[in-house]
């Protein structure tokens, strides 16, 4: 790594982490202070708000830090002309922007990978505190189709592994075969297994003869193969988020059940690809910058990238809420616009080179 490339790096993660704070510090002080009549009296609730609040804000703060901060090196090397010393001794555009683009992507990764764990649900978790819920983790009167079955659950405890209220329908082409119903199951070694059972069986062909309907008890029956418990209590619920393991897991089951899968997917999507739209945008700022000092108006620049980041970031999230909304597919409403996005910055900058 050279001195130049250090320098660069240097000024830019000194800068990234300022606005970071800064923009860490104003949105989750400004809604702590919003909602702290509604928190509980509790300290360790407060702080648990406060972290997972912390983290939620951070899918917005992280990307729009590192543009900023990219601005904020780009108008001081102008300011002071080092960028025309850089040049001046023979550095090529690549040579400054392309170490800011491996730390971006760095940085961006690291944060993908935390969407993998719990924190992905620091939003719901959040809430979940602001309503004096956060000890209480059940979901009611789930009805859902599972392989050959249709189950209910009256109650889902998804921390416990364990339903209430159960009745679950076999089903072979239009008819129900079999019917399982019982007070509780638990659910362990990728199987429910169902206690105390009442199993009523209809024959296969009904006459005169032999159309008696079998019952039978079971004190235990284990059924409904692989139908994890933490998938169902986000993919069954419409206002949740999924982190990205989820996500892959609720895909693969629902596929399996011909259900729709447009909102998962975007979730997906979003968490995965959105925040590379600065990539294209580092790559653009730097490249149409003037860097004469005599020549540069710092403020003019300044207004026209932070405004372009945020409509940028406006159009692609309101994409997202679209695609969640079901009123576009996920493959249009987020990977199409990103892959315009990145098409256009390649021609931008083909037509700028032969300038």
């Amino acid at each position: 790594m050279n001195i130049l490339t250090k320098y660069v790096i240097g000024k830019f993660l000194k800068y990234f982490f300022i606005i970071l704070m800064a923009l860490e510090l104003f949105f989750v002080g400004i809604d702590f202070m919003q909602n702290f009549k509604d928190l509980p009296n509790s300290a360790n609730l407060q702080l648990l708000y406060i972290l997972y609040n912390g983290f939620f804000i951070l899918s917005i703060t992280i990307p729009i830090s590192l543009l900023f901060a990219w601005i904020t090196t780009l108008v001081y090397m102008v300011r002071y002309n080092e960028l025309v010393a850089a040049f001046s001794l023979g550095s090529s555009k690549k040579m400054i922007y392309f170490p800011i683009v491996l730390v971006s992507t760095f940085v961006l990764l690291i944060f993908i990978a935390l969407q993998m764990t719990p924190l992905a649900y620091s939003a719901e978790q959040k809430s979940k505190i602001l309503d004096g819920m956060y000890f209480t983790n059940t979901k009611s009167d789930l009805f859902l189709k599972y392989n050959d079955y249709f189950v209910f659950f009256k109650q889902l405890h998804p921390l416990e592994k364990k339903a209430t209220g159960i009745h679950i329908f076999k089903i072979k082409g239009n008819d129900i075969e079999q019917s399982i119903i019982a007070k509780s199951a638990n659910y362990k070694d990728n199987k429910w297994y169902v206690n105390d059972a009442k199993i009523i069986t209809k024959p296969a062909n009904i006459g005169w003869d032999d159309s008696a309907i079998s019952i039978k008890y079971a004190k235990t029956l284990n059924t409904l193969d692989g139908f994890n418990p933490d998938i169902l209590n986000n993919v069954y619920d419409t206002k949740s988020s999924f982190s990205i393991l989820d996500a892959l897991s609720a895909i693969k089951l629902l596929d399996a059940q011909n259900v729709d899968t447009n909102k998962i997917k975007a979730s997906l999507y979003y968490q995965l690809f959105s925040y590379f739209i600065i990539i294209p945008l580092i790559i653009l700022f730097f490249n149409f910058i003037t860097i004469n000092h005599r020549f540069f108006n710092a403020a003019k620049y300044t207004s026209i990238t932070i405004f372009t980041t945020l409509v940028i970031w406006g159009i692609f999230f309101m994409f997202y809420k679209l695609a969640m909304g079901d009123v576009l597919k996920a493959e249009f409403a987020l990977l199409l616009p990103l892959a315009l996005l990145y098409i256009s910055t390649i021609f931008l900058l083909k037509l700028g080179s032969n300038r």
